[in-house]
């Protein structure tokens, strides 16, 4: 007997979809499809990591886009002066976004609320406004990348490897993510959101716990922002901009707040809904946002938190037994 939730079923859909689109692209001709979903699986990575936050935690980040940016940037700047080492590009990102995150981390783990939400908010457009002001970097105008980032064994300069191990990225996410909020450090996170006075009493730091989740997902965030600079051979302020950490919490919402899975559904709903509106209108916003407000009122879990959990069962068919009793 095989027990399986709609969730499950549409999380293995989900992922074998992904796993197909550089098949598809290559029978249809579509080359567009790869650079498509490409996106999706970099902003699919972006917004697990901010679903640990805000879906776990209860922490609502409004700066987010800080980190994916320095992911970028760290990957721009080294390539600015011929460093093509992956390695190092990786290295770079999640140092700068570790202590950048345990910096600000430590200032709005002291908050909450409104002012939670504002103080990140600041620290990305500070870093926002640095980023437009470095003329030899290209400022406001961004700078492009000469080559990918060179690992080694594969070198991300081509869509095909650049889609693969963002793929990979996103499996090894999915699969940490599963573990930790189903490990007791993500049973504390969520104990935090429910009733951090209450974890408190019970003898938790409930500071560290919060600071290593702000951490720990920027630098997630940051892994994002290096497969972001590869897919585009781009580094832009707007990388950092306050509307790319909007777009993020749209996604894991869309999604669903506190599911694995639903925050690549929730990138890929709004990435392809995006695109689509595009060809039909110029008031593709509008529309957009419509929709997503319908979707979030139908069902206020999201497109994949709204599934049930509930496991379906599935027999395996019988023979109808003969008249006389035996099996035909």
């Amino acid at each position: 007997m095989l027990r399986l939730s709609p969730r499950t079923l549409a999380a293995g859909a989900l992922l074998l979809l992904l796993a197909l689109v550089p098949l598809y692209a290559q029978w249809q001709g579509e080359p567009f499809l790869l650079a498509l979903f490409g996106r999706v699986l970099v902003y699919g990575i972006a917004a697990l990591a901010l679903n640990l936050l805000l879906g776990y935690g209860g922490m609502v980040s409004f700066g987010h886009a800080l980190y994916l940016g320095l992911g970028a940037y760290a990957v721009g700047v080294l390539n600015h002066y011929g460093i093509e080492n992956g390695w190092l590009h990786l290295l770079a990102a999640l140092g700068a976004c570790a202590v950048v995150g345990l910096v600000s981390g430590y200032v709005v783990m002291r908050t909450s609320g409104i002012a939670f939400i504002m103080i990140t908010l600041a620290f990305a457009q500070m870093f926002y406004f640095l980023a437009t002001g470095l003329e030899g970097f290209g400022g406001d105008d961004g700078m492009s990348l000469f080559a990918g980032s060179d690992f080694g064994l594969f070198r991300l300069d081509t869509p095909l490897a650049l889609y693969y191990t963002a793929f990979g990225v996103l499996l090894l996410a999915l699969a940490a993510l599963h573990r930790l909020v189903h490990a007791p450090f993500g049973m504390v996170l969520r104990g935090c959101q429910a009733n951090e006075r209450r974890m408190r009493a019970l003898g938790f730091a409930t500071l560290r716990y919060r600071l290593a989740a702000y951490v720990l997902s920027a630098m997630v965030c940051g892994v994002a922002g290096v497969l972001l600079a590869n897919l585009t051979l781009y580094v832009s302020p707007s990388y950092l901009a306050w509307t790319t950490s909007g777009e993020l919490i749209v996604m894991v919402a869309l999604g669903g707040l506190g599911t694995v899975v639903g925050p690549v559904a929730g990138a890929l709903a709004f990435l392809l809904l995006e695109e689509g509106l595009k060809l039909l209108t110029d008031h593709w916003m509008l529309v957009m946002g419509l929709l997503i407000v319908g979707v979030v009122l139908v069902s206020r879990r999201g497109l994949y938190g709204g599934l049930p959990d509930a496991p379906l069962r599935l027999r395996a068919a019988r023979p109808l037994p003969h008249p006389t009793g035996e099996p035909r």
